[in-house]
Formats: structure tokens, C-alpha cells, sequence
């Protein structure tokens, strides 16, 4: 069964000392193409999850998002033994200066010297982030399943759409070929009306030259080759509805040679009811061919 390229998904849920939102969408595009944001502290998150897409998807503009809360994000608060040494040694220098001038300096407090910049510093609670890594790896797994699944519901969808369209495209190549029957018949008679009156009135005319004109003009407004062409399309792309794996391109480029094949059928048409069903079958197949740019 064929799938969308269309698709959205997203959950939550917290583990490891964290919680997180994923949102992940994709709309058609002619190939792959992944864009994915999340933190860049979790060593390795974004190389496996583009890994695991990749392996899923086959083509579609692709959306990943990632927002995460560390619940320990404060973590515990640790002196910087350098910074602290560095504050206390200019404490020590100010004071001896003071007092070869003279002046006299209120002491300082514990709280005046951890004010200052980088004396005291957060300490993060877990530095290894691969608990986390396999819980969000976890946790994507079901995200991408209901992804998948939406994905393969917009594809039935679009299946029974371009069924149906196949359908009426098939009844048209029929009446095409009832229409150019009926048409077949009329031409002869017009054809050979024209000719007995040229040949009535013209007393030098080739009776070969003429036959070969004649044929000429027939062989160009004859449509048989072009509607088997028609007959043939339509049963591959039945076959491509029905096969496993992308199709959308093969799809794609048949839309293009039903299109160039009503093209040919309207410029030979030369009867009202051949050009009509002709026109019917151009709007068909474009409207065919917009169900068929969301097919993966």
C-alpha cells in the first residue's frame, strides 16, 4: 500500500531526571530532507535519531522537534577553589595597601566573598547523559510508529482517490475509442465525397498522388497508438498502486505520459466529441497528478 508524505505527531513524557516534548512532521518535498532540533548537550541524540528517520522514511520535508527540562537543573552549588583563592589574594593585597595609607576597611564577610563572580558555581548533578540518551531513544520509537501509522492512514486515502481516478481515465480511453470509430466513418464519407468532386473537376489529377494525400491524412489523425499507450499507463499505475515500497516518482513521471499522451490525442482529435473527451482527460490526469506529489 502506497503512503503520504504527509504526517504529524506528538507526545510527551519525563525520565532520567527529565522531561520532554517531541513534535515531528513532514509535508512532500522530491526527496529526503531532515531537520532536526534538539539539545546539543546530549551526546549523540541527533545522530541516532536522524539514523532512525532515515531508515523509516524514504522522501518528505521533515520536522523533528526536541524541547527537554532537566528536573536537576540547579544541581548542587560547589566553591571554585581557583576562583576563590584568586579573591582572597586581592582581598589580601587591598587590606596591605589600605593600611600603608592609613585607611581602615570594614572585614569583609563569608557572604561578600561568595558574591563574587565565579567563587560559587552550579555543579551539575549527572554529567553522563546516557540514561537520558536511552530513554528519549526509548521514547522516540512510539513517536515514530504513530508518525508511520498517520502516514500510512493518509496513504489509503490517497490510494482510493487515485483508484477512482484511474477509473475514469480508463472509461475515457474507452469512449476515445468508440468517438474515433464514429469518427472514422464520417471522415471516410467526407474523404471520399471530397475526392470524387476533385477528380470530377480536375482533369490532370494523379489518382495516385491524391490516394497517398488521403493516407497520408489519415495515418496523422489516428489515435490507435496513442490510446493503447493510454491502456497501458493505467495498468501500471494500478500495478504501482498495489506494489510495496515509494512509488511516488514512478507515479509522477506516468502522470507526465498520460499528459503528453491526451496532448496528442487533442491535437488529433478533429471531431467536437473526440476533443472533449480529451479535455476531460487532461483534467483528470491533473487532478491525478496533485494527488500524487504527496505520495512517498
Amino acid at each position: 500500500m502506497i503512503q503520504s508524505m504527509t504526517g504529524f505527531a506528538a507526545a510527551k513524557s519525563s525520565g532520567a531526571g527529565a522531561s520532554w516534548s517531541w513534535e515531528l512532521r513532514s509535508v512532500n518535498a522530491k526527496g529526503l530532507d531532515l531537520r532536526i532540533r534538539v539539545p546539543d548537550w546530549i551526546e549523540g541524540l541527533e545522530a541516532q535519531l536522524r539514523a532512525r528517520v532515515s531508515r523509516s522514511l524514504s522522501r518528505g520535508s521533515v520536522t523533528l522537534n526536541l524541547r527537554l527540562t532537566r528536573e536537576d537543573a540547579g544541581g548542587e552549588m560547589a566553591l571554585n577553589q581557583p576562583a576563590l583563592g584568586a579573591v582572597l589574594d586581592a582581598m589580601t593585597e587591598i587590606e596591605a595597601q589600605a593600611m600603608q595609607r592609613g585607611l581602615s576597611l570594614a572585614p569583609a564577610t563569608a557572604a561578600d566573598v561568595l558574591s563574587q563572580r565565579g567563587v560559587l558555581e552550579a555543579r551539575s548533578a549527572d554529567a553522563d547523559t546516557g540514561a537520558l540518551l536511552k530513554v528519549l531513544l526509548s521514547d522516540f520509537e512510539t513517536l515514530l510508529e504513530a508518525f508511520r501509522k498517520m502516514r500510512a492512514d493518509e496513504g489509503r486515502a490517497l490510494h482510493a482517490i487515485l483508484v477512482d481516478q484511474l477509473e475514469q481515465v480508463a472509461s475515457l480511453v474507452e469512449q476515445a475509442s468508440a468517438a474515433a470509430q464514429a469518427r472514422s466513418a464520417e471522415q471516410r464519407q467526407t474523404m471520399t465525397t471530397a475526392l470524387a468532386r476533385v477528380m470530377d473537376n480536375v482533369d490532370t489529377a494523379d489518382e495516385a498522388r491524391v490516394a497517398q494525400e488521403l493516407a497520408l491524412i489519415a495515418v496523422k489523425s489516428d489515435i490507435t497508438e496513442e490510446l493503447d499507450r493510454l491502456r497501458a499507463h493505467v495498468t501500471a499505475a494500478r500495478d504501482l498502486l498495489d506494489a510495496d515500497g515509494p512509488v511516488g516518482r514512478k507515479l509522477d513521471f506516468l502522470c507526465q505520459e498520460f499528459n503528453r499522451e491526451a496532448n496528442t490525442l487533442c491535437a488529433k482529435a478533429q471531431s467536437t466529441a473526440l476533443t472533449r473527451i480529451g479535455l476531460d482527460l487532461k483534467t483528470v490526469i491533473d487532478q491525478m497528478r496533485e494527488q500524487v506529489q504527496n505520495v512517498e
